[in-house]
């Protein structure tokens, strides 16, 4: 074979690549952590007052939501407030690619020494009819609760996990089989702004 030969054929695979429909991108499914899959403990930890500081600041986030069978990715960003000195966390989340404002509000039960997540979807202005109830287990929120849809039993979860200093992550996950397997439809990636 000459080199002009071998030249052309590498400049024609080169322009087969360049004119090869793109592939798109389909992001990464996100993973759940033990604390999503995993038993609760029969005795859960009691909460106490400053539980939720590791939250307070300035965030950006990276949301994974499930839509119709596939992961929606996109930004956000958030800030977040204690105060009552450590038994109330205030968050602030705005959405603005997706025109989207909300307030999580955990707030701790002293007497009970239990936390309990609220949601405040901003369009609506109402808090949602209850908050999760959870605790903290081997440095993860595990908040948790059990309902029924269309007569069975479900058990929905959020997951507080990866705690540092500079980061952590939020999930949400249903099961419809006792807590045998999870079904994820939101994850969100925390990153300290400040």
């Amino acid at each position: 074979m000459t080199d002009s030969t071998e030249r052309r054929r590498l400049l024609q695979a080169a322009a087969a690549l360049a004119l090869a429909p793109k592939a798109s991108a389909t992001p990464a499914e996100p993973q759940p952590g033990p604390a999503m899959t995993g038993l609760l403990p029969a005795t859960r930890t009691p909460g106490k007052p400053g539980d939720f500081d590791f939250l307070t600041g300035r965030w950006k986030i990276l949301h994974h939501r499930r839509r119709n069978g596939a992961w929606d990715v996109f930004e956000g960003e958030a800030t977040v407030h204690a105060i009552l000195a450590g038994i109330c966390s205030v968050e602030e989340l705005r959405i603005p690619a997706r025109n989207f404002s909300g307030m999580g509000l955990r707030l701790l039960d002293v007497k009970k020494a239990q936390w309990s997540d609220f949601w405040v979807n901003g369009a609506a202005g109402e808090i949602g009819a209850q908050g999760l109830p959870g605790s903290f287990e081997g440095g993860a929120g595990i908040f948790q609760e059990e309902s029924e849809e269309d007569g069975k039993p479900v058990i929905h979860r959020s997951v507080w996990d990866r705690i540092t200093p500079t980061g952590c992550r939020w999930q949400q996950a249903a099961s419809r089989d006792g807590g045998k397997t999870w079904l994820m439809d939101w994850s969100m990636d925390w990153t300290r702004v400040s």
